[in-house]
């Protein structure tokens, strides 16, 4: 997977990270990226800040890597006093504005809520969403009785293709994996 990012239900962005807090007194901020690798996020030159309901578009104008976290200044934001009216907000992309993935790549907010199907059948539930561990992303999958799943567990799934995910079937809504429901 090139790139993640953690998606809002049902909403048409996706959430790239977090402007935290100000760093300095020229407008600079903290950013947490969810991106992977987290300076992914500094590739987009345009970012749409979210701070409650209000979307605006900024520049970014310059970004770096600056210990074990980034940092970033955006178009307008030139004091301390205008990175800490920023503190808080989220960067978000529309869907639609993201790169296209090439082969078998997938952004996190195309795998949730895909219901789960074993190679055999069972229906394990859907994808709730995905994290990162170090070693590999696991999928955090809700069964749920309603949705005719075998049980009403949460299962934690590595991320491996091909040893655990079979097919990803976007279109129709489905991932194939190969897992015993009982564990």
């Amino acid at each position: 997977m090139s790139e993640s990012a953690k998606a809002q239900p049902a909403d048409d962005h996706v959430v790239l990270g977090k402007l935290t807090s100000p760093y300095g007194v020229k407008g600079w901020l903290r950013v947490y990226s969810y991106t992977s690798p987290m300076e992914g996020i500094l590739d987009y030159s345009e970012w749409v800040v979210r701070h409650g309901e209000t979307l605006e578009r900024r520049r970014l104008v310059q970004g770096r890597r600056h210990g074990k976290s980034l940092v970033a200044r955006l178009e307008g934001c030139d004091s301390r006093e205008a990175a800490e009216a920023l503190a808080g907000a989220e960067i978000v992309m529309p869907k639609a504005e993201l790169p296209e993935l090439t082969g078998d790549d997938f952004y996190w907010h195309e795998l949730e809520g895909l219901r789960v199907v074993t190679r055999e059948g069972s229906v394990l539930g859907r994808i709730d969403h995905l994290f990162e561990t170090g070693a590999n992303d696991v999928m955090v999958v809700k069964g749920s009785l309603e949705a005719d799943a075998i049980d009403a567990r949460e299962r934690l799934l590595p991320f491996l293709p091909e040893e655990v995910i079979l097919e990803v079937d976007i279109e129709a809504g489905v991932m194939t994996v190969d897992w015993d429901p009982e564990f």
